[in-house]
């Protein structure tokens, strides 16, 4: 059951959710308080088990019938009398462990970051929980899959006091939601035919493979141009989002019959993450001790 849980929370993308809030909310209070403390443990760990967990529980089915689930990119237990078991499990341990390190959360900060803690939450309920499912609503499937990770940056700005429209700011927020969507767009890619033999709608399924690919690509850019309005010494960061751009090139072939090539450019995009947040952890570090 332990282990299941653990596969279910997607541990190899735990960084991707902690880091964006713990760096911004380092960057800006230069603080290392309980708020920081608390705030990165939850988007590290009882974050990643309720996104990821729940939709483990309702995606079941055609998870079943997906053959590149079952690794990191997401556990399937085959035998389905052990599936609801641990399917239970996994909305019981989502359960307690977000609640209390949510609502203490909720009681720092000003009303409106604890407005924006819950949309952020809702977001990540409301991509897989049946009656919602925004995973299966083109273009906002993309949308709402971008801000699971910007959320938590966008909540450390607004936790903090910043203003979203800030010019050290907004550029970095928007250009992650552009990464974001481009991100979701391309990873549909490779399920094309496996969503729509299972009913499934995607922004993928709507665009077709090919134009997703080149969506995703003109979404790397745009991060890319986006990043270009920040201040030096942030402006050197434009240059990451085309590492992901020039890796989701080689597909811009692809069709709907060879869709599932795009896994190998999704398996890139999985460990180009490390050296691109290695690259931008540099970044922050030069900045924070006035080196640039």
């Amino acid at each position: 059951m332990i282990g299941s849980i653990l596969k279910a929370s997607r541990p190899i993308s735990w960084i991707n959710t902690a880091y964006p809030f713990a760096a911004a909310y380092l960057m800006i209070t230069h603080s290392l308080d309980a708020v920081f403390v608390v705030g990165t443990l939850f988007f590290l760990i009882p974050y990643n088990l309720l996104m990821y967990g729940i939709n483990d529980v309702f995606d079941y089915e055609s998870d079943l019938a997906n053959p590149r689930k079952g690794g990191i990119e997401g556990d399937v237990i085959r035998d389905r009398e052990q599936a609801r078991r641990i399917h239970r499990g996994i909305i019981v341990a989502s359960v307690v462990v977000v609640i209390p390190p949510m609502l203490w959360l909720l009681s720092q900060g000003s009303v409106a970051a604890g407005v924006t803690l819950a949309l952020v939450m809702f977001g990540v309920v409301a991509y897989s929980a049946p009656g919602l499912r925004f995973k299966e609503r083109p273009f906002l499937d993309s949308l709402t899959s971008a801000l699971h990770f910007a959320g938590p940056l966008i909540y450390a700005l607004v936790l903090t006091g910043t203003p979203l429209t800030s010019r050290e700011v907004w550029p970095i927020w928007a250009a992650f939601v552009a990464w974001g969507m481009a991100s979701h767009a391309f990873g549909a890619v490779q399920d094309v035919r496996a969503d729509r033999e299972g009913g499934i709608g995607s922004i993928a399924t709507v665009l077709g493979a090919r134009a997703t690919v080149w969506f995703a690509l003109s979404m790397y850019v745009l991060a890319a141009a986006l990043l270009l309005f920040l201040p030096w010494p942030g402006i050197l960061a434009a240059v990451l989002p085309l590492a992901y751009a020039a890796s989701v090139a080689r597909f811009f072939r692809v069709t709907d019959q060879t869709c599932e090539d795009a896994n190998r450019g999704w398996k890139t995009f999985l460990w180009l993450n490390q050296p691109v947040g290695f690259l931008v952890t540099i970044l922050l570090i030069a900045v924070y001790n006035g080196w640039l």
